[in-house]
């Protein structure tokens, strides 16, 4: 099936494609690395009457790490990974990435795309959520920023205005002592998740967890983030792992789809949820 047809329009600068999406709102997508869009347009999921293609804008093509870890909208999965300040700075990211695709979708693919698109399994709407990092938004109105527990409002929906551009991705720099983990279940590697994982855990001297930040993908309409205050002052251990696994699986309403029931989900969150907390307190130690 091909796309129904279109306006395609390529600015060269921020200004000229937020001048775009103003005129056009609603009825304009935005094309970066196309990976979702492409795929949309092509089973005419998606028919808009014009696509804004932001490849050529140079400055959206760059990463920024000081003074704020900042990721533009045009920066592929690939650049991110061959970026080793940047995966120093967040090793969550580095972990996720390699669940990304594969290495040919990652050439073309974006942060920002798979962030605007909000798919509920997807890894890096889930790191950001995790991290609390934020996203950068503009349009003729000026610049905003919105937390990711605020952006992901449902499947495929997003805090974005119909005339605002995803500028950039705003990565909370990496916390001293912090340890890491990051694992996912799919049907092969490289798809979407049927459920995944991320953690940052902050432990001190005498082995007590002092912060903690548990995220879970693919098991709800957007990423969960679960409470773990109750949690703190623990000794970080495998059992404290199971038993934060545990609690997560039974606060999570999980989705029932053709991939898997919620009860799978819920037993995916237990097991993986373990390993990858017990991972993270490990690395923090």
């Amino acid at each position: 099936m091909k796309p129904a047809a279109f306006e395609y329009c390529q600015p060269d600068t921020v200004e000229e494609a937020l001048a775009l999406l103003h005129e056009l709102g609603q009825d304009a997508s935005v094309l970066a690395g196309g990976l979702s869009l492409g795929a949309m347009l092509n089973m005419r999921l998606a028919r808009p009457s014009a696509v804004v293609d932001i490849k050529r804008i140079a400055v959206l093509n760059e990463i920024f790490l000081s003074p704020e870890i900042r990721t533009g909208a045009a920066v592929t999965q690939a650049q991110a990974m061959e970026n080793a300040a940047l995966m120093e700075a967040v090793p969550l990211l580095a972990l996720a990435l390699p669940f990304v695709g594969h290495f040919q979708t990652r050439n073309r693919g974006t942060l920002c795309g798979s962030v605007a698109h909000a798919d509920p399994s997807a890894e890096t709407p889930l790191v950001l959520a995790t991290l609390g990092g934020e996203v950068e938004l503009q349009s003729v109105r000026g610049k905003r920023r919105v937390p990711a527990d605020k952006f992901f409002l449902d499947a495929l929906t997003t805090a974005r205005e119909p005339d605002e551009l995803v500028i950039a991705l705003i990565w909370p720099k990496r916390k001293e002592r912090a340890g890491c983990g990051f694992c996912e279940v799919a049907q092969r590697h490289g798809d979407f998740a049927i459920v995944a994982c991320a953690a940052e855990a902050l432990v001190d001297s005498r082995g007590k967890l002092t912060a903690l930040s548990f995220g879970l993908g693919g098991v709800e309409t957007r990423p969960v983030v679960v409470h773990s205050a109750g949690f703190l002052g623990h000794r970080a251990d495998a059992a404290l792992a199971r038993t934060i696994a545990e609690e997560s699986a039974k606060r999570v309403t999980p989705l029932h789809d053709y991939k898997a029931s919620a009860d799978y989900r819920r037993a995916l969150v237990r097991a993986i949820g373990a390993r990858v907390l017990t991972e993270a307190f490990e690395c923090a130690a």
